[in-house]
């Protein structure tokens, strides 16, 4: 299906069309993912290497571009009443936390070489590496719903959702009553559920538990995506106009898989840095948070959020 999709799109000559024939089959088992063409730049490409490898990364960049391309197609906010009502329906079935229409949080894709000019210093994130800041929006399901993959690894995950198009149209009022659940990293606001810095009634404490658990689908969604392409966790060594469009594609096709229900393979027969853990664990780059004094605990921003708890958790 997906194949069908770009292969129209890129221009064919007889190493490529060999290569599309190979993508075929990787879209159909993506477990083997040491074969997979994504991970070229990490000479995981075994059934191609009597190709040159100026050739493989000119047809990576082409069909990561093609595939890319069908990001409205496959990656699609949910815009209709009726698409948002079916994801808050299951978002309250998950932990009890009403109006739910996805999840947000950040990861980082790691760099290994710097970016080059000027402005290279601001992808060098607080950890100390140059990486991509990387904002996702997704629903119970895993699948990613709205990416934003331009930022450098030194801005913050809140002005990065400051200045998408996403806040904007939340703030205009298109998803009507519908909210997002987030860390204590946003600001909160009537369509931004955070967690209470600390809870003084037994309703604030049900709606922490409740948006805990909400938002615990946060951590299996990054760790589903980088360990079915483990580029997105070891990292990219590719000029990072390449790996933009890397980013989406791998996005694209993850979206696909979890909706054919495929499960990340347990094991990759692949040579990895570090253990899994430890590459999850470098890209989740957290920052401290000033906690909002309690004598402050309602405010305009936050009345959303005493609402509904008043509203829905008061027992």
């Amino acid at each position: 299906m997906l194949l069908l999709d770009f292969k129209s799109i890129i221009s064919t000559d007889e190493n490529e069309a060999h290569f599309l024939r190979l993508a075929q089959k990787y879209m159909v088992d993506l477990n083997d993912c040491e074969e997979s063409v994504f991970l070229a730049e990490n000479s995981c490409i075994s059934p191609i290497n009597q190709l040159l490898s100026s050739t493989v990364n000119r047809i990576v960049h082409k069909v990561s571009h093609a595939i890319a391309s069908l990001r409205r197609q496959y990656i699609h906010f949910p815009e209709t009443p009726e698409e948002i009502r079916l994801n808050q329906l299951h978002f309250y079935r998950r932990a009890k936390f009403p109006r739910v229409v996805d999840a947000i949080d950040f990861t980082h894709v790691k760099l290994w070489q710097s970016p080059g000019g000027d402005t290279a210093e601001r992808f060098r994130n607080r950890k100390g590496f140059y990486s991509l800041n990387i904002q996702a929006i997704y629903n119970v399901n895993l699948e990613i719903m709205d990416v934003v993959a331009r930022y450098d690894g030194s801005t913050r995950d809140s002005r990065i959702f400051r200045e998408s198009i996403r806040r904007a149209l939340f703030e205009q009022g298109v998803y009507g009553n519908a909210v997002l659940v987030g860390d204590s990293g946003y600001a909160s606001a009537s369509y931004m559920m955070i967690p209470l810095q600390d809870c003084h009634t037994p309703a604030e404490q049900l709606y922490n538990e409740s948006q805990i658990r909400t938002r615990n689908v946060i951590e299996r969604f990054f760790r589903d995506w980088k360990r079915r392409f483990p580029v997105m966790a070891v990292g990219s060594r590719m000029q990072l106009i390449r790996v933009f469009p890397i980013i989406t594609a791998t996005l694209i096709l993850h979206n696909i898989v979890r909706r054919f229900r495929d499960e990340v393979p347990s094991e990759l027969e692949i040579t990895l840095p570090a253990p899994w853990e430890e590459l999850l664990a470098q890209d989740d780059i957290q920052i401290n948070y000033i906690p909002i004094p309690t004598n402050r605990r309602v405010t305009e921003q936050n009345s959303g959020r005493q609402m509904l708890i008043d509203g829905h958790f008061e027992r």
